[in-house]
């Protein structure tokens, strides 16, 4: 298996990763990627079987699990009851539960908020040359999740805070700092949530968190840990991964000099997704010794599932380098597939559809301003800024 050394805190890898993506794809299925110390895998249908093979997992056996450091107490509170990191059988009943009260139905019913609220904070944006990140992309996914969960449009700015500091712990090469800032949030986070719950039981409204509240499987309903760690993850993973795209489609289409249009949006949407993803990597635990691809997983290995890598395996796509909707919906691996296929897919993608043909039809004239630079944020990928002139 052939190795590559590669920091993923270099701020210009982390400007196009993608040619590194291309290299080990070149080398197989299967890379181990020097500064992780673990494999990754690399092709479409690697990525794709691990994501589907129930031989791996997100949850740490109780035998390999390492204690959890006092200054993360708070945090790790919050991720113990996520079933982003669950397998069965919790992870099939809070997941079951979730979908009961996050239904198609009520995600459809939200396309006439969000058209109205991407018109909103257009109209709030500034003469002359803005930054697009501050001003649309971050605000419209989290008032959107906040409205969802009947959160007041007014703590946005701080669930916003919340999310960024608890998100810092997925990147590449965190420090100190980042962990304590992380722990203070979910500590604070938790507090803020379980006021909202206690409110909503006891005056129950139409919202997501009443039906999270009212939602039962075989009599079991979710804990008050398990309300807060499922709000939590709706906003956080919403939110992080709808601003990047947002981002890094809207650079996408003016590079190209694309616009989407209501009949477009669908199928541009979806090559975001596809050519520009805001995960780069997810992780998954070997449970029992795998052979695969040729190397034998060990019991506790960790192997890395390089999701834009994925998306651009040329025997997938004719020309995976190219940015092209006119291909139309792809198999792409960026809500990542099997148990923990993203449970928000369908709200991402009606924010991506509905409001990117708004934002190009109420700003017709809309250029890049001054050359774009991609964040120091692996495994996140997503722009410093955005400054845009009209």
């Amino acid at each position: 298996m052939q190795s590559f050394d590669q920091s993923p805190t270099d701020p210009e890898f982390n400007q196009d990763p993608y040619p590194l993506y291309a290299a080990m794809r070149a080398a197989g299925d299967l890379v181990r990627w020097t500064q992780y110390d673990h494999v990754c895998a690399v092709s479409h249908r690697a990525v794709n079987a691990i994501l589907r093979d129930r031989r791996f997992g997100r949850e740490v056996p109780p035998d390999l699990a390492a204690p959890v450091p006092q200054h993360l107490a708070a945090f790790y509170a919050i991720e113990d009851h996520s079933m982003l990191e669950l397998e069965p059988p919790r992870h099939t009943r809070l997941r079951g539960l979730v979908l009961r009260a996050f239904t198609s139905r009520r995600i459809a019913a939200l396309q006439p908020e969000i058209a109205d609220l991407s018109h909103t904070l257009i109209d709030a944006i500034p003469e002359g040359n803005f930054d697009l990140l501050p001003h649309f992309a971050q605000k419209l996914p989290v008032i959107v999740i906040a409205r969802l969960l009947g959160v007041p449009d007014s703590h946005a700015d701080q669930l916003l805070r919340w999310s960024n500091a608890m998100v810092a712990m997925y990147r590449a090469g965190r420090s100190r700092a980042i962990e304590d800032a992380a722990n203070a949030a979910a500590a604070e986070f938790a507090v803020f949530l379980n006021g909202y719950i206690n409110a909503r039981r006891a005056d129950p409204r139409d919202d997501l968190l009443t039906q999270l509240i009212a939602a039962e499987e075989s009599g079991a309903a979710l804990t008050t840990d398990e309300l807060i760690s499922t709000c939590i993850l709706l906003l956080n993973a919403g939110h992080e991964a709808t601003v990047h795209t947002l981002g890094n489609g809207v650079t996408c289409l003016l590079n190209h000099g694309i616009t989407p249009t209501a009949s477009n949006a669908d199928a541009v949407s979806e090559e975001i997704l596809r050519y520009d993803p805001p995960l780069h990597i997810f992780t998954r635990i070997a449970y029992e010794d795998i052979p695969m691809y040729g190397h034998t997983f060990r019991r506790g290995d960790r192997v890395a599932l390089l999701l834009a890598s994925a998306n651009r395996d040329a025997t997938v796509w004719d020309h995976p380098e190219v940015f092209d909707p006119a291909r139309g919906r792809a198999a792409h691996t960026s809500f990542g597939g099997g148990l923990h296929f993203c449970v928000g897919a369908p709200l991402a993608r009606l924010e991506l559809q509905t409001a990117l043909p708004i934002l190009f039809a109420r700003m017709p004239d809309l250029r890049l301003a001054a050359p774009v630079r991609y964040a120091t944020t692996y495994h996140f990928h997503g722009l410093e800024a955005l400054h845009l002139a009209r």
